[in-house]
């Protein structure tokens, strides 16, 4: 049926390839809603995405630096942000989606707790008897349970091709045909309530969103590295040949260019290096694939959307030095030792007192139910922002008078 003729404002582009997702083809949402005249499903998606609370609290969490460090290094919602704008722009190239690629982008992150993978990863200890945690996992609790906007159901009811992408963005839980025992619980139950599949891959917009957000931290994380301080340009140029062509293109176009512009410049060409190469990987996959619908992507059996062998090598060149100069640099890991024991200690008192929790929050951590008390806890402490944990364990294990 025409969107036209159907009363409904809009339509798909012309250009769409046959392997997109198709907005007019939707598996729906769980709660059935009369759909909007003027957006398409993926757009509304995207839109409520943007709206919920939990994403602007991603203004205020840990990327690598603690929020409160400067006013000028990435914070999650501000790569999110570049992780959108990146998987639209290789969406628009390949004819998919953009909606449901910025949809996808904008969402993935929602359910990182404060301190970014030092917060996550100390959680995950705190509930490894009651299910563990996990990001990508919390953000679906995030997106299907604990956003409260709508007068008929929790969540913001997104389409399933949307929880689809953020649930496998990265790829199946396991190969095809692989063993599915070691798939976590709280897994489990997401693919079996949405449908989800445990060997298929997500659509090519989400695949594209899971590799917008490898270029983005990438290359931004170079980016506030050097504006740190925690390493030098002749220090990265150095040890990893493809930023050391970068800037040395940018020396010979521009050689009295000052540091902040060549950074700038640098980081801006390798970005393009890495979207160019990921569109020519992609299309020579389709070519060798030949999907004619998104659910022949589903099923291709390999990822369609990636880096070159060559890009793949350079990129880890990159990680590891970025992993030893950046990510383990005594003053970052300075701030993670404080951010270990903030969440670990909020956890401890907040599951043996739940009545120092606010409401509802307390309500719900007095469960019987152990398990469902320390979620509740988890959901809780996920939901802060870095100021407020830090504020919050401040308020519970100092003494200090408060005017």
């Amino acid at each position: 049926m025409s969107a036209l003729n159907s009363g409904i404002l809009w339509r798909v582009s012309k250009d769409r390839a046959p392997f997109a997702s198709d907005p007019y083809a939707t598996r729906g949402r769980r709660w059935a809603e009369a759909e909007s005249v003027s957006r398409s499903p993926f757009e509304r998606d995207r839109d409520r995405i943007i709206h919920a609370s939990a994403f602007r609290r991603l203004k205020q969490k840990t990327q690598v630096f603690v929020a409160h460090e400067g006013d000028h290094y990435r914070t999650r919602l501000t790569h999110s942000l570049e992780v959108a704008q990146i998987a639209r722009s290789v969406a628009r190239r390949l004819g998919l989606d953009e909606d449901l690629a910025e949809a996808t982008a904008l969402a993935h992150d929602l359910g990182h707790p404060p301190f970014g993978h030092t917060g996550e990863d100390v959680l995950d200890e705190c509930m490894a008897q009651f299910g563990g945690f996990d990001h990508n996992a919390q953000t679906v609790r995030v997106l299907t349970k604990l956003e409260s906007r709508y007068p008929t159901f929790d969540g913001l009811n997104l389409t399933w091709e949307t929880i689809e992408g953020v649930v496998k963005h990265n790829g199946p839980f396991v190969p095809k045909g692989g063993d599915t025992a070691n798939v976590k619980p709280v897994w489990r139950s997401l693919v079996d309530e949405y449908g989800l599949g445990y060997d298929t891959y997500a659509s090519l917009e989400a695949q594209v969103a899971g590799v917008a957000d490898d270029i983005a931290y990438n290359n931004h994380d170079i980016d506030d590295g050097l504006r740190a301080g925690l390493f030098s340009i002749e220090d990265i140029c150095g040890a990893v040949p493809l930023v050391a062509e970068a800037f040395a293109g940018v020396r010979k176009d521009f050689p009295d260019l000052d540091q902040d512009r060549a950074i700038g410049e640098a980081v801006r060409r390798l970005i393009g290096l890495w979207v160019n190469d990921l569109l020519l990987e992609t299309k020579r996959r389709l070519a060798l694939k030949n999907p004619q619908s998104a659910d022949d992507v589903r099923h291709a059996g390999m990822a369609l959307v990636g880096f070159s062998d060559e890009m793949t090598a350079k990129a880890t060149v990159l990680r590891r030095f970025l992993l030893t100069r950046m990510y383990r640099h005594w003053k970052v890991m300075r701030a993670r030792s404080q951010a270990r024991r903030v969440v670990r200690e909020l956890f401890n008192v907040f599951m043996a007192e739940p009545d120092t929790l606010p409401p509802p929050w307390g309500s719900h951590a007095e469960d019987q139910d152990r398990f469902k008390a320390a979620r509740a806890v988890a959901d809780y402490i996920a939901g802060m922002t870095d100021i407020f944990a830090i504020d919050e364990h401040r308020r519970l294990f100092n003494l200090d008078r408060w005017y």
